[in-house]
């Protein structure tokens, strides 16, 4: 319910973008990403500005070459979104702020009861999830489309 506390604990006016992460949920958040790979070269990249730009993305469904300036490098925002949507960080992140959410609201961890309406069948029979993926992948055309059959 909307009260004065809630606004205030919602409001997002004093953050760079409405989808950048406050503090309260990077420390969530960042236990959960992966650390540096072993050897080669140090992780030089700033993980919170990473998922920060990965937020800006799927919260504003813009095209990644539309990403601001002042965020990481489209192909390192691309390059971990791909990576963590691959090995399931993703998944992790979404489970554990959807599990945190489900015990704020005094309701247990998993619902007891769901509601599935045609769309969603349809759409889950396509593939779900990977959808989404594919939506922010560019088109790969095959070399045979192109040829001449006869």
């Amino acid at each position: 319910m909307w009260t004065d506390e809630n606004r205030k604990r919602y409001e997002r006016s004093h953050l760079r973008y409405p989808s950048d992460l406050t503090d309260e949920e990077w420390a969530l958040i960042e236990p959960l990403i992966p650390p540096a790979k072993s050897g080669g070269r140090k992780r030089t990249v700033n993980m919170r500005e990473v998922t920060n730009g990965v937020m800006y993305v799927l919260s504003t469904g813009c095209q990644w070459r539309y990403l601001p300036k002042d965020l990481p490098s489209k192909s390192t925002v691309f390059r971990y979104f791909d990576t963590w949507s691959h090995d399931g960080t993703l998944k992790a992140i979404h489970n554990e702020l959807y599990v945190k959410c489900r015990e704020a609201a005094e309701r247990e961890a998993s619902p007891t009861a769901a509601i599935i309406d045609s769309q969603s069948v349809k759409s889950a029979e396509k593939g779900g999830p990977l959808l989404m993926r594919m939506a922010t992948m560019p088109v790969k055309r095959s070399k045979a489309r192109n040829a001449m059959f006869w």
